[in-house]
């Protein structure tokens, strides 16, 4: 039988699992509508708030790059580099709820077949802020979304009461989920951070207030590297700079041994197939990609070609076993990640102290003496 490419998450049926994560490539209407017309199974927007909102002057996203020969990261173009990770300090979307609606209900029209999943954030400190997040959720799914993400997790915040800072504290995670679902007539996941001492607890969160899926994760809290020429940081304005967010790969695995029988779509460094492998078989039923995308044509378009590809080609080479789309297979490496204390050591008479692994001296220059 033939590779089936699409899949159901929270009810919700997909084209394939590939889908664009809420970034600077879903910032628009026409960045959304191209992303589906180049084959994306789904778009997570960029965030929606109530609140005024207003960007750095300036580049917000830039790409670090490493050297092949050599440890240095910069995010300099020169020849020879390969991507690394990408650094950002954008904010949620600087267009207003008013300008959203009508936009969501365009897209939704044009490709009913698409999952649009609507990108939403508020505070948390009072009941009006509570009512912001329920006022955002019924404007998106009147417009025809087929999901809800919560940003509980963008790393650049200066409120206490907003994104990551949320994402850290499981009774607001809790408290807001429950919110909104109780407003909700489509899937509500809940994104989180990974700036967080155990996931885990604010996932459990989540799941108690009524979250339909995990999405893991946003970035990780940083600062862009400063150039050892200038001694500026490669990113700033007017000389200053403050925290952003690298992005790279999460803790999936720890999330769906925890919660094995719930949804999660997956986040970090996906830009082939085979890194998206690495999450179907640890326990998602989507991906998200940003990064790639950025840097191909904006949308992404050999990307998802690449992604739906491989995909195909895999199924293919695993017919025999039955796999003929992403759920016959999701989840069937998770139980091989296990504590420290479980990987089996070697014997005494074999233990040589590890100098034989690259990188410790050899046994004769280790023992010398002077």
């Amino acid at each position: 039988m033939a590779a089936d490419l699409s899949t159901t998450f929270t009810g919700v049926r997909f084209a394939n699992p590939f889908l664009l994560s809420s970034a600077p490539p879903t910032e628009s209407e026409s960045n959304i509508l191209r992303a589906f017309e180049v084959g994306w199974g789904g778009v997570v927007t960029k965030t929606i708030g109530l609140h005024p909102v207003v960007n750095v002057v300036g580049p917000k996203t830039k790409f670090l790059r490493a050297d092949a020969d050599s440890p240095r990261l910069s995010m300099k173009k020169r020849p020879g580099a390969a991507l690394h990770s990408s650094w950002n300090w954008e904010l949620i979307s600087d267009k207003t709820l008013d300008w959203w609606v009508p936009r969501l209900g365009r897209i939704k029209a044009a490709f009913p077949d698409r999952v649009l999943v609507a990108s939403i954030m508020a505070g948390s400190g009072n009941d009006t802020e509570l009512r912001h997040w329920q006022k955002l959720a019924v404007a998106c799914q009147e417009q025809g979304c087929d999901a809800l993400e919560l940003n509980l997790s963008c790393p650049h915040m200066d409120r206490p009461d907003m994104g990551s800072n949320v994402g850290r504290d499981k009774e607001l995670v809790s408290i807001v989920t429950k919110v909104v679902k109780e407003i909700a007539k489509i899937p509500v996941w809940a994104k989180l951070t990974p700036s967080t001492t155990d996931i885990v607890v604010e996932a459990r969160g989540a799941l108690l207030g009524g979250a339909d899926a995990i999405v893991s994760s946003n970035t990780f809290t940083s600062l862009p590297l400063i150039d050892p020429e200038t001694l500026e940081f490669e990113v700033n304005v007017d000389g200053l700079v403050s925290t952003g967010g690298l992005g790279g790969p999460a803790k999936m695995s720890q999330l769906t041994q925890a919660f094995p029988d719930k949804s999660f779509s997956g986040i970090g460094g996906i830009s082939t197939f085979a890194h998206a492998l690495n999450y179907f078989l640890l326990g998602c039923g989507t991906v998200q990609v940003c990064t790639a995308a950025m840097l191909d044509a904006a949308v992404g378009p050999t990307v998802i070609r690449e992604l739906t590809n491989g995909l195909r080609q895999f199924l293919d080479a695993n017919a025999a076993k039955g796999w003929r789309r992403v759920d016959d297979f999701r989840g069937t490496r998770r139980d091989r990640v296990v504590a420290q204390s479980k990987i089996r050591r070697p014997g005494e008479k074999d233990y040589r102290g590890g100098y034989e692994a690259e990188g410790y001296a050899q046994e004769d220059i280790a023992t010398r003496t002077t």
